[in-house]
């Protein structure tokens, strides 16, 4: 099983240019909760099981991320909650927020590292959860500090 470290080098060779890496931490999150919130409406069960089963992935890789996820999922699963949105809301957010993330990679001129390795779907939201820790806290050792640094 690759590290995480590894996992993000090579999700980072194609997420370079600012803007693309802007769009994706928008993106990303809002992806995860629209999946969440779409999935949710179905079954709470089904979405139970999905989440523990991507945290145990994210605990094999690191386990501070894993709790930073979870806390966030928890947040969003919350919101979800006492939102009184629809199905549709979470469609659109999931459709509005794919098209934001093709154009960030038109802008990178690079193919989405999912098209290599579906896992990279699952790696996207802990890289947007490393940069986020690496610019509010001094403490974190992000594994992308150059990226980190460019913006």
């Amino acid at each position: 099983m690759k590290t995480v470290n590894e996992w993000f080098d090579e999700y980072s060779e194609s997420h370079q240019n600012k803007t693309n890496k802007l769009i994706h931490w928008v993106c990303v999150p809002t992806i995860y909760f629209s999946i969440l919130g779409i999935l949710a409406h179905f079954s709470v069960l089904l979405t139970a099981l999905l989440v523990i089963m991507a945290m145990i992935f994210y605990a094999r890789l690191d386990i501070v991320l894993a709790i930073a996820m979870a806390a966030l999922t928890l947040l969003m699963s919350w919101l979800i909650f006492i939102l009184p949105a629809g199905f549709g809301l979470y469609i659109a957010l999931f459709v509005i927020a794919w098209i934001g993330q093709f154009y960030g990679h038109k802008i990178e001129g690079k193919k989405p590292s999912f098209f290599k390795d579906l896992q990279f779907l699952l790696i996207g939201p802990i890289w947007c959860v490393d940069a986020y820790l690496g610019k509010v806290s001094s403490k974190w050792n992000s594994r992308q500090k150059s990226q980190i640094a460019s913006i």
